[in-house]
């Protein structure tokens, strides 16, 4: 799923899109924010002590700044886009690891719960714009639905990735290779055949979450885990520096206007 538009093109009509065009570095970039988001979301609740609950305070806290600012921008402005977007991932962590180990929903309850808030949003966005896919975000009204859905697809992904991990057994690395696996699944549907290209943007979207939350676990969680038994901090600095790169050189790069199918 690659260059399905050009972010800095603008329609009389509709306005100028604020999100980024959908190219193969958009989705290392996500999944880099992802496994960052788990990692910085567990430095902040574990390592710093500060708990699920005070983190999720911060992180949404964190994450009501930057989504304040990315709808008051009128352009698109890649800083605060995935500035956002990281805010979405670690305040998913924290909220997902709060409901399972604080209030004792359980993962799997808590990705049931979170799957049909995903819906319901995907739903209200299509009931409300007549259509969910990132063409659309052009307005307020539909940049808002966005960030929404973006705000339960990553909570979902938070909680998808700890049940197939933890609860289901499967550890770190081979949870990796089943999202990786439906992630490869969905890219060849979408290179075969004729299926949506907006559902399947949001089902790779959705899937690179529990990706990057079992990425994040396996660098950080003890050896006797299975994990690397990297410091939280530390791995989040680097995933931060590595993210930072790929997203100056994807904003380097020429971009095609090829609008979704």
């Amino acid at each position: 799923m690659v260059d399905e538009q050009d972010v800095h093109a603008q329609d009389s009509t509709l306005g100028v899109l604020k999100v980024p065009a959908v190219t193969l570095l958009f989705w290392a970039i996500k999944i880099g924010i992802t496994t960052l988001g788990e990692t910085a979301g567990d430095a902040v609740s574990m390592t710093l002590e500060a708990g699920y609950a005070l983190g999720s305070v911060i992180f949404a806290s964190f994450f009501a700044v930057t989504v304040y600012l990315q709808m008051r921008s009128k352009t698109y402005r890649p800083e605060i886009y995935w500035l956002t977007m990281m805010a979405t991932t670690t305040v998913g962590t924290t909220l997902a690891d709060f409901a399972d180990r604080s209030l004792g929903v359980g993962y799997f309850g808590g990705s049931l719960i979170l799957l049909s808030a995903l819906l319901a949003s995907l739903f209200v966005w299509w009931w409300r714009v007549g259509t969910t896919s990132m063409d659309s975000v052009t307005s307020s009204k539909a940049e808002l639905h966005y960030w929404i859905t973006i705000m339960a697809s990553q909570t979902l992904g938070t909680a998808l990735g700890d049940w197939l991990a933890d609860t289901e057994g499967f550890g770190f690395v081979n949870a990796a290779v089943v999202f990786g696996g439906l992630i490869g699944l969905a890219t060849i549907l979408y290179f075969t055949t004729k299926v949506s290209r907006v559902l399947l943007f949001w089902v790779i979207f959705v899937l690179t979450r529990p990706l990057g939350a079992v990425l994040g676990d396996f660098l950080d969680k003890p050896i006797a885990q299975g994990g690397l038994a990297l410091g939280r901090i530390e791995a989040s600095l680097v995933l931060l520096a590595l993210t930072v790169a790929l997203i100056v050189v994807s904003e380097r790069r020429p971009r095609p206007a090829i609008p979704q199918a």
